[in-house]
């Protein structure tokens, strides 16, 4: 009955009406829906059907109804599903499986099961199925304004091939209602992620005679650009173009000394721009100085992609070519230039180079936009405007009625259930779909603090924090900020010269605080340690008997965790942003990255040229700032950790040069 006390007494008391027996019958239920699991994950259809009749009764029953069914689905008969979805109306599961049976039928070109189907979709979070929709609207007559846009924003925001979405645009393009520039756009982009599917079914789409071709295209890019000697028409220009992406992904300097020796004059201006700016990419991405260069050659920046005109704002930053910062920025799409970082960065170049009055004030517009706590670039932007991170003002604790209403909410107790069964997976899903999506909009601000204040007072604490973090209006910094472990926390960094606030606002980004984290790599438990790097730290820091098993103890992986980071900040000339970027990535690549021209921190870390190492440094930063206005109760500044970076002093010997 271990599981039972974490359930509201509602939930328990229904569960337990039964008295003992059923009672009983929960606890070995939990080992059914363990084995259930598992068996859904090796597709044992067989095993999931002689288990399920042991899981009916079950409070995660619905799961184990779920999966066997999933298991089958592609031969299940309409009435099955109808009767699961009959059976488990309200439920995560319903809405997943009715996802699930929108995409089959969507392949099958079932539009009239379809139409009666999707109606009832409460997530519509599923881009494939939306674009399956606006293709029946569109055949109907009934599409809404702009739905043609929008199933070419789903389809070119899906990095794997799909079906829905290629089938629409396939459709729109047959009617004449996208261009082959379109479709293009699309091949082009898959082929720089190097999603040779999705490049192909896009090229399918306005070219099928050009399959064979891009298959020699992606085995060998340098081979096919050397056996062509012209680029006559669009499809082989569009073949050229793909050419030189595939080779620049590899090689930046041999397609720019390829594209302005040979193909150059063969295109068209756009088509060049693209490739230019995909050199210029490539080379950003590696900090050299030459990017600014490749990007000099674009003509019309409006041709890039906002990922690529991203590269390029970094790049001019590097440089400190601010007026370059601008137009970049200026080129990209409404919605890009909405994202707080861009914000950020067209703000300040409107302050660079002696602004008059009228710069000041259109920077102070935008600064005044994102300005606040809720980030990075928010945090910067309030000081830019001569402030200090201070902690909003707490929210009124959720009343009597109002943590009633969400103790009583059914998926919010099987999502806690399920995750603290082991099946963590499956319980964040359910939470999600509780808080976010079960209704449109998701949880209103109060409802969301007291689901939160739910899973903080489980001790879930991810799912505190992520829940309390989608509130709009409220900023409940106990809840998007807890302090697990205080004692162990605050004493062992401050025996070792750490900054608490710095060690916390690494385990809050490395782990959310589950105990049990284990990486797709294979760091272990609050702090995300490599056994490695574990047994390396032991050894350095004289601690006897050390065994890698010992990792998942809390106060061995706290010791452990801490000891690194201590290790990697004194590495590092006691730059935090450095330090972070060491824990994410390990210590070798901040080393290179740090190689070149003095820097704010703040563009060092955006040039950061691994996505999840630039995301981790900027939020470590960030929440640290948190957690030391909450600890000293005095405004913080972001700026003061950041610093600048630069080359390490060679007089100086490196503290931990072997420090893995």
């Amino acid at each position: 009955m271990q599981l039972l006390k974490i359930l509201t007494p509602l939930v328990a008391g229904a569960l337990l009406a039964g008295g003992a027996t059923l009672a009983v019958a929960q606890n070995r239920g939990d080992d059914t829906l363990l084995e259930m699991q598992q068996a859904f994950r090796k597709g044992d259809r067989q095993r999931l059907t002689q288990l399920l009749p042991s899981a009916r009764g079950h409070v995660l029953e619905p799961w184990a109804a779920y999966w066997e069914l999933r298991a089958r689905l592609g031969e299940a008969l309409p009435q099955e599903v109808g009767a699961f979805l009959q059976r488990y109306a309200g439920t995560y599961q319903e809405d997943r499986l009715r996802n699930d049976w929108l995409l089959l039928v969507g392949q099958r070109r079932d539009w009239v099961q379809f139409s009666e189907l999707h109606p009832q979709f409460r997530m519509g979070d599923d881009r494939e199925v939306r674009c399956y929709a606006l293709l029946i609207e569109q055949i109907k007559g009934t599409a809404p304004a702009g739905a043609i846009d929008e199933v070419l924003r789903n389809w070119y925001g899906q990095r794997e091939a799909d079906d829905g979405c290629t089938h629409a645009v396939a459709e729109f393009y047959a009617d004449k209602k996208v261009t082959a520039m379109d479709i293009w756009r699309k091949a082009r982009l898959s082929a720089e992620a190097n999603r040779a599917r999705a490049t192909r079914n896009a090229v399918e789409i306005v070219a099928p005679e050009a399959l064979p071709q891009l298959r020699e295209v992606f085995d060998s890019p340098v081979k096919f650009l050397a056996s062509r000697a012209t680029a006559a028409g669009r499809v082989r220009q569009e073949l050229v173009v793909l050419g030189l992406i595939k080779m620049a992904m590899a090689d930046p300097g041999a397609a720019a000394r390829l594209l302005d020796a040979k193909w150059g004059v063969q295109l068209s201006s756009e088509e060049r721009n693209w490739v230019w700016g995909v050199i210029g990419k490539q080379t950003a991405i590696a900090l050299s100085p030459d990017a600014m260069g490749y990007f000099g050659n674009v003509s019309k920046d409006a041709d890039l992609s906002d990922d690529t005109l991203g590269w390029k704002v970094r790049a001019a930053l590097r440089a400190g070519q601010w007026k370059q910062v601008a137009r970049a920025i200026d080129a990209m799409s409404p919605t890009a230039r909405q994202d707080s970082t861009w914000t950020y960065w067209r703000a300040r170049a409107w302050l660079s180079n002696r602004p008059g009055d009228e710069d000041k004030a259109r920077a102070r517009e935008l600064l005044e936009r994102i300005a606040g706590t809720n980030g990075f670039y928010e945090m910067l932007a309030l000081e830019e405007l001569g402030q200090r991170v201070v902690l909003p003002a707490a929210p009124l604790p959720p009343t009597p009625e109002e943590k009633a209403a969400v103790r009583a909410n059914p998926s919010l107790n099987r999502g806690l259930y399920a995750i603290l069964l082991g099946l963590r997976g499956e319980g964040v899903r359910e939470w999600n779909y509780a808080t976010n999506l079960h209704s449109p909009g998701g949880m209103a601000d109060r409802e969301l603090l007291a689901a939160a204040e739910f899973a903080c007072q489980r001790e879930v604490w991810d799912r505190c924090i992520n829940t309390s973090e989608r509130t709009k209006a409220a900023f409940d910094a106990s809840q998007r900020f807890p302090m697990p472990f205080r004692s162990t926390v605050v004493a062992r960094s401050q025996a070792i010269g750490l900054d608490p606030a710095y060690v916390y606002g690494l385990i809050r980004q490395e782990s959310r605080f589950v105990m049990d984290a284990r990486s797709g790599v294979g760091a272990s438990g609050l702090m995300q340690v490599m056994p490695a790097t574990a047994r390396w730290t032991a050894r350095k820091i004289g601690m006897a008997n050390f065994t890698p098993d010992q990792i998942n103890d809390r106060e061995t992986n706290i010791t452990i965790g801490t000891a690194y980071l201590k290790l990697a900040l004194d590495d590092f000339d006691g730059s935090m942003p450095l330090a972070a970027a060491a824990y994410n990535a390990g210590p070798g690549r901040p080393r290179n990255w740090r190689n070149g021209p003095l820097l704010e921190a703040a563009i060092w870390a955006e040039n950061v040229p691994f996505t999840e190492t630039r995301d981790y440094v900027k939020k470590v930063l960030a929440n640290t700032t948190i957690y030391a206005a909450i600890l000293s109760g005095q405004p913080q500044s972001l700026k003061g950790r950041l610093g600048s970076i630069g080359p390490r002093d060679a007089a100086i010997p490196e503290p931990n040069k072997d420090l893995p």
